[in-house]
């Protein structure tokens, strides 16, 4: 029975608030490096470096794909590792230094064909997404083996949330203005600011490498098979992967045409760093996250989210050249996406509990690689390439005054384009409220057979 009650105490054990904020450091690593890039990736691609938009769109739409597909290989990479700091925790101290170099690569405009632009642009995007998955994928890994608890894990991840926003909102808000002060010319702003970014990024992740602990750490590898089979018929996975596709989709189409907006639309092209700090009203929804799942199904809470964050994108359509208009349905969107974002980290770590529960297998690294880092990855880089195609079919081109149709297109692709896809999403997970209520049951069950095969 030692085992059992190494379960029951491990349940009810508070992780000191040192530890949350390196677990948080993660989040504001990615997002300061990830987010540079989801944010403004295709606007320094066409408007920077001199790729064509169609150009920039095929890069963003090929390597996305492509890496997203390394996401399963690094959960099984990770389900494998048995180290004396864990399974997930070291990739943050081996996968910092190149996911570093990757991201200023990629800001580095060297002077080059346009082939060879276009060559540089996808091999450093794709290798970047590589070591952004190795860094990523950990971060919702090791969640189910930081606590056994689930409101401690809820409390973990709404507080790392609130770490990725503060990286979030350190990126976006004030990129544009590094470039500026950092360089004599656009490119050598861009590189200067990578540079910088760079260095924070990699500081974070040797915080969170030092002091985070796994306290359940298993004590053989799975198979491949294995990890595969945890995945069988686990349901409110499935769904929760196919949501966080979905708000990726529209928080990556929304973000990427916010300077396109700014710029064309509204002739104020410094207001996208103002529109970018406000994105910092997520924090409203990921604090309210854990009083609010005190009072309903954690699903219920994360299709309000998505809902609100649809509805402030279609009022963005009906503020026309109204700043203030603008700035209360971006915020209001904001709020909605703080939900959004946070709330799956957390019910993927209960999904980790259904799949061994249902199949016997605790695939951790699997299941939540799938869920984070390829959703992630598959739903931004669908989601940055789907405005690329509206704005090249409509005729976009950089540095000049765009006829009509390119700014109806602008516009639909801040407001509309992103409303769909969070709709879809809060539609799909209403199919995992019935898992849901199952949640308690599924625990006390896991903790009764942990205790009987221990005695085995």
């Amino acid at each position: 029975m030692k085992s059992s009650l190494g379960d029951a105490i491990n349940s009810n054990v508070k992780i000191p608030f040192h530890r949350m904020l390196a677990y948080a450091s993660t989040d504001a690593a990615g997002n300061l490096l990830y987010t540079t890039v989801t944010t403004f990736i295709l606007y320094y691609y066409t408007d920077v470096f001199g790729l064509s938009v169609a150009a920039a769109g095929t890069i963003l739409l090929a390597a996305r794909i492509l890496d997203a597909f390394d996401a399963p290989i690094w959960g099984f990479i990770i389900d494998h590792t048995h180290t004396k700091w864990g399974q997930s925790r070291p990739y943050w101290l081996w996968m910092a230094f190149p996911f570093a170099i990757f991201f200023i690569l990629m800001f580095w405009s060297p002077d080059l064909s346009a082939t060879g632009k276009f060559w540089w642009g996808l091999i450093t995007y794709l290798l970047f997404g590589i070591c952004y998955t190795g860094v990523g994928t950990p971060i919702t890994s090791i969640l189910p083996n930081l606590s056994n608890n689930s409101d401690e894990r809820i409390r973990l991840n709404s507080t790392r949330s609130i770490g990725g926003m503060i990286g979030y909102f350190i990126t976006a808000t004030f990129t544009l203005s590094f470039v500026a002060f950092f360089g004599n010319n656009p490119q050598s702003g861009w590189r200067n600011t990578a540079l910088i970014l760079a260095v924070i990024g990699f500081s974070l992740l040797m915080f969170a490498f030092f002091d985070t602990r796994e306290i359940n750490k298993p004590k053989k590898g799975i198979s491949i098979i294995k990890s595969i089979k945890a995945a069988k018929a686990n349901w409110p996975w499935f769904i929760l992967v196919m949501v966080f596709i979905f708000y990726w989709l529209g928080n990556a189409s929304r973000t990427s045409v916010v300077v396109y907006y700014t710029q064309y639309n509204l002739g104020h092209k410094d207001f996208a760093s103002i529109l970018n700090a406000l994105v910092m009203f997520q924090i409203i929804g990921m604090v309210a996250i854990p009083f609010l799942v005190k009072k309903f199904r954690k699903s219920y809470v994360l299709m309000a989210g998505m809902f609100l964050a649809a509805f402030g994108q279609i009022l963005i359509s009906l503020t026309g050249h109204s700043l203030i208009g603008l700035s209360f349905a971006w915020a209001l969107a904001s709020i909605g996406t703080g939900i959004s974002v946070t709330l799956p980290f957390a019910m993927l770590a209960d999904t980790v509990d259904y799949g061994e529960w249902r199949n016997g297998i605790r695939a951790s690294g699997f299941l939540t690689a799938i869920g984070s880092s390829f959703a992630i990855k598959m739903g931004s880089g669908l989601g940055g390439w789907a405005p690329s195609v509206v704005l090249a079919h409509a005729g976009y081109k950089a540095g000049v005054v765009q006829n009509a149709g390119t700014l109806a297109a602008i516009k639909f692709s801040i407001s509309w384009l992103p409303a769909i896809f969070f709709i879809i999403g809060g539609l799909l997970i209403l199919l995992y409220v019935k898992f849901e209520r199952n949640e308690k049951n599924i625990r006390t069950t896991l903790i009764k057979r942990r205790g009987e095969l221990s005695e085995d």
